[in-house]
């Protein structure tokens, strides 16, 4: 449970905030007439930052609506494709932008809750950890997906029998986010082969609302599977037109949940505590510098008991870790644009980054208790005793910074975009008895980038994009070193031969430099108290030995793709809209990294006095795989009817290695999932209901479990009585169906499943919710 000065915390925070708001709003009179330039660039930065245009009309009960706006979100501004501000509808990418609006549209549990219908985008998430381990277009781990928050790169990973990259973000604190599927957004980060998210934590803009000087937002929540409460408070003030000041607070809980099936899947439960601060000054006409922060406090079990004699005489199971996990993210960024400046168009960003695991044994799958250990028994030899310690910290810095120069002739509209960026990695770990340091080793890793991108758009119909990316690493560690670089082209064409439709063709490559993990993993992998059935060249002896691979080559996407972009205002009624995007990908990765056994070989060992003989792979390396080929088809369309509004998202991937024939692991279920709801009594209920249909995966390696196909649906009622009160019911997995939605790795030859991940992978059953959200503001 989360800590004392963690809750301590949260309540200052969330006091704090409320007397932000609502203390200068008492001492100053609102200027609610002006119209000074800093007032046009606080419009300019709302609109790049993604919100919603708001509705055509005065009723105040529309401002900040809830689910079911009636504006598409394809119709957001986004910036991660070309880092230029454009519509995603009018991106010549497989660009997505998710809204607040949608975000609230079915209230999220956890993080991959948000991303139910966008195509490409599938998670590796363990029930009893509250991270987030992202999948785009079958890629996944390693930072092959970039993901940021306010512009700071999530890198944190550890080894284990899951996925080898997460983050932690809670969707409470989240105002909007980007995605772009596949390489095509090169530009924006190093080792984006996967693609990028980019996430945006909730600003003033979102709470206070138009014509208000301070607002602040209250909301809670309770659900049932397990015991689901949320409370969080939100607020803002404009202290005058050029200072701004906004924070908040979130607390969150609940206990461990039951599948589908009815099975209690143990150490679900977590509690989290966390805030963030941001702090916006506008010095001179066009240029806006911004200070934020947030602070993540987790805690939780991580691990799994065992579920009955026959399966503790079996050794299933998995040691159980007390775990309190921090994550702090810093942000200083400026910003400067005029609509008169040509030349000049700019961001910079700093940031810091720290997530810090603390964990402590509490229990082992063998022991029932702390017998195992004892005077001369130092306990099971990957994870120590019972009251061990081990711990994970990541430490990230980095700066991006680009600008735009725009031209114009004749008909030509040309906008030259340039960059550099910069980010260090440093990874610590400890155990004191375990093997954690040698599965995760600690190192340091830079990596580093520029880039130009020339857009250019003729009259109304032609759209020409030409970029060069150059990326360099280095990654040291205390016995060996490596480095490497490249430049990355990519290229785009677009034709618009008819208003609303907009084919394009795409071709770009992604650079993706080994992680610390990869190239510097070295040891022997301890028993857990079984036999060890190979010695290690260091003496060491272990179920197999693990190689450090300085040689390892980075990786090279290369993306062929062919979209298209619809977009058509009235078409069957006045004021209704259809928005589309379909796209046909191809992308072959060269040097895919994949962690590889040697042939398996013959051992004898003795354990106990008796003998045990077999075959296993002695050695296993990070190694380079010559190509890895993953291509399919994505759909993303929404029509909106004004009273009804519908829409149908579906992913085909397929993932093979094309010299073997055999399928790629991480590649996700094929999906289609359909959206749709209704606006009554004035717009002010809102029906939605959502329909999830996955078909597993099944292409797979010998000794992989596949996810299983099923069907979610899910349903929410949200209703503001007044302007200012939204009430909301939620259903999940109405169906309560059980689920496991990605295949499971083996823990040996014979194909036997990794149980810890069995256990943790199936989802929630059935979750009834209900919530309240309440806003104060005035001028």
């Amino acid at each position: 449970m989360v800590g004392l000065n963690s809750r301590a915390y949260a309540l200052l925070l969330s006091v704090s905030v409320v007397a932000l708001t609502i203390a200068p709003a008492s001492a100053q009179t609102a200027t609610g007439s002006s119209t000074s330039s800093a007032q046009t660039q606080v419009k300019r930065d709302r609109a790049a930052r993604g919100a919603q245009p708001m509705a055509p009309t005065a009723d105040p009960r529309n401002a900040n609506a809830q689910a079911g706006s009636s504006t598409q979100s394809l119709d957001a501004i986004t910036v991660v494709a070309t880092k230029n501000e454009e519509k995603a509808i009018d991106a010549l990418a497989p660009a997505s932008a998710i809204t607040l609006q949608q975000i609230q549209q079915f209230p999220p549990s956890r993080l991959q809750d948000v991303f139910v219908a966008t195509p490409g985008v599938s998670f590796q998430d363990r029930g009893d950890e509250p991270s987030t381990s992202i999948n785009i277009r079958g890629l996944q781990d390693f930072g092959r997906v970039a993901v940021v928050v306010d512009g700071a790169r999530q890198n944190y990973q550890r080894s284990g029998h899951g996925a080898q990259g997460s983050f932690f973000l809670d969707p409470e604190l989240i105002g909007g986010i980007d995605v772009v599927r596949g390489p095509s957004a090169n530009i924006y980060g190093s080792g984006a082969i996967g693609g990028v998210v980019s996430f945006r934590t909730k600003d003033i803009d979102d709470v206070v609302r138009a014509g208000e000087r301070w607002g602040v937002d209250l909301s809670g929540s309770y659900g049932s599977n397990n015991a689901r409460g949320l409370g969080s408070v939100f607020g803002g003030v404009r202290v005058d037109p050029s200072v701004d000041v906004f924070g908040g607070a979130v607390y969150r809980t609940q206990g461990n949940y039951k599948d589908g099936a009815g099975t209690e899947i143990g150490n679900t439960g977590n509690d989290l505590a966390a805030g963030l601060m941001k702090f916006t000054v506008r010095p001179a006409d066009g240029h806006e510098v911004k200070i934020g922060g947030i602070f993540q406090d987790f805690n939780y079990d991580v691990g799994q008991f065992n579920r009955g004699p026959s399966q503790q005489a079996l050794y299933q199971g998995s040691s159980v870790y007390s775990t309190s996990l921090q994550n702090y993210t810093g942000t200083l960024s400026w910003k400067y644009s005029q609509p008169d400046d040509t030349w000049f168009d700019w961001s910079v960003n700093l940031y810091g980054n720290r997530t810090n695991s603390d964990q402590t044994k509490t229990y082992h799958y063998s022991t029932s208790g702390s017998g195992y250990c004892g005077a001369g028994n130092y306990g099971n030899n990957i994870s120590g005793c019972i009251g061990d310690k081990r711990g994970y910290n990541l430490d990230t810095v980095g700066i991006d910074a680009n600008n735009t120069s725009r031209f114009e002739y004749g008909n030509w509209r040309i906008a030259v975009t340039y960059g550099v960026d910069v980010f260090n990695d440093k990874v610590t770990t400890w155990d004191s008895r375990g093997n954690s340091n040698i599965t995760t080793p600690g190192g340091e890793r830079t990596v580093s980038g520029g880039f130009i991108q020339v857009k250019n758009n003729y009259a109304q119909w032609l759209e020409v994009i030409g970029a060069a990316r150059y990326d360099h690493y280095e990654l040291n560690s205390n016995s060996s070193t490596a480095s490497g670089s490249r430049l990355s082209p990519k290229v785009t064409l677009g034709l618009t031969p008819i208003a609303g439709f907009t084919p394009y063709v795409a071709y770009a490559e992604g650079y993706r430099a080994p992680s610390i993990t990869e190239t510097l993993i070295a040891g022997a992998h301890a028993t857990g108290g079984g036999p060890a059935l190979f010695t290690c060249a260091d003496g060491t002896s272990g179920l197999f030995c693990l190689i450090p691979n300085t040689a390892l080559r980075p990786e090279v996407g290369k993306n062929k793709e062919v979209g298209i972009n619809l977009k058509y205002n009235d078409v069957f009624i006045s004021g209704d809209s259809f928005r589309g995007k379909i796209n046909a990908f191809r992308n072959d990765v060269d040097n895919y990294i994949e962690l590889l056994g040697s042939t398996p070989q013959a051992y004898r060992t003795v354990f106990m006095g008796f003998p045990v003989s077999g075959v296993a792979s002695k050695y296993y390396q990070y190694q380079n795989i010559p190509h890895a080929r993953i291509e399919g088809v994505e759909v993303e369309t929404s029509y909106d009817a004004g009273m009804w509004f519908v829409g149908v998202n579906a992913a085909v991937i397929r993932g093979t290695n094309p010299d073997t024939g055999l399928g790629l692991v991480s590649v996700p279920a094929r999906k289609v999932v359909t959206t749709g709801g209704l606006r009554l009594l004035d717009r002010q209920l809102t029906i939605a209901a959502q329909w999830a249909s996955y078909a597993a995966n099944t292409n797979l390696p010998t000794g992989y479990l596949p996810g299983t196909s099923y069907d979610l649906v899910n349903l929410n009622i949200a209703y503001r009585p007044t302007a200012d009160v939204t009430l909301n019911f939620s259903i999940d997995n109405l169906l309560n169906n059980y689920y496991r939605p990605y295949a499971i790795p083996g823990s040996s030859s014979d194909g036997t499943t990794q149980n810890d991940i069995l256990w943790t992978s199936p989802g929630p059953g059935v979750v009834y919710k209900g919530g309240i959200k309440v806003h104060f503001g005035g001028a």
